[in-house]
């Protein structure tokens, strides 16, 4: 596999109780590029990061990852027991271990640092997310997939939340794998779209998936449009303030 490559997808199909959910789907994921992956309920979207992640491996073709890749992942549901005692801290260390230092950074990337004490049961579902999202960064990821990461958070959730995984890219130098169905959001800093439905039915950059036959049989003409308001190219970064900022980032 190139040196320029974190992953390699090759004619991954995927079939559970007779119905075909993969396709022979191939794609690449490269370091410190943003893959947003787009499609209808029922797509096999969650799927297939289950398969990046190695948590599914009863799949037809082949995933070629870098020799000790490093991936956090955050799943589309998390079911937190409300009868156990758990601390933001605790919750940090449960299946790997960080330090002090390690969770104080992490939680601060996410601004939910004053978190740390507290009961992951008194949590709302948005600082939940984020906490979570910070747990993804542990350990140098050199690959975050996030599914469906904004689901169940509010409007102004969403838009910190895609404005923090744009940050991650920079800031880690690392590629974020993300599954969403809020394009006008997330088409602003994506640099590769898979659009998904069973098989890839396009893939590129947001501007040249949003023209294809097979995106507009799926998504119309409107959602088209709003892609094309919202895409720029990736020469800056925005602060929080919207102020722009260095990019790191070609």
């Amino acid at each position: 596999m190139p040196d320029d490559l974190l992953l390699r997808a090759r004619d991954v199909s995927y079939v559970l109780a007779g119905r075909q959910i993969l396709d022979r789907v191939s794609f690449e994921l490269k370091p410190a590029q943003i893959t947003t992956i787009i499609g209808p309920n029922g797509a096999g979207k969650s799927t297939l990061t289950n398969i990046v992640t190695g948590l599914i491996t009863g799949f037809e073709g082949e995933i070629e990852r870098r020799p000790g890749l490093r991936i956090g992942y955050l799943p589309q549901k998390v079911y937190v027991n409300t009868l156990m005692p758990l601390t933001v801290e605790r919750l940090l260390q449960l299946t790997q271990s960080a330090s002090e230092r390690e969770i104080d950074h992490a939680l601060a990337q996410t601004d939910v640092g004053y978190l740390k004490q507290r009961q992951v049961r008194a949590l709302s579902e948005g600082e939940l997310k984020r906490v979570l999202l910070a747990r993804t960064t542990l350990g140098e990821p050199d690959l975050i997939v996030l599914d469906e990461p904004t689901s169940g958070v509010d409007v102004t959730g969403e838009v910190r939340m895609y404005q923090l995984i744009g940050e991650f890219r920079s800031q880690l130098q690392c590629a974020v794998l993300l599954v969403s169905h809020d394009l006008h959001l997330v088409m602003s800093q994506t640099d590769q779209v898979l659009c998904l439905n069973q098989h890839l039915c396009c893939s590129g950059l947001p501007e040249s998936v949003s023209q294809h036959p097979e995106y507009l049989a799926l998504f119309g003409q409107q959602a088209a449009d709003s892609i094309a308001i919202y895409t720029h190219h990736h020469d800056h970064v925005h602060d929080v303030s919207g102020d722009h900022a260095e990019h790191q980032h070609d």
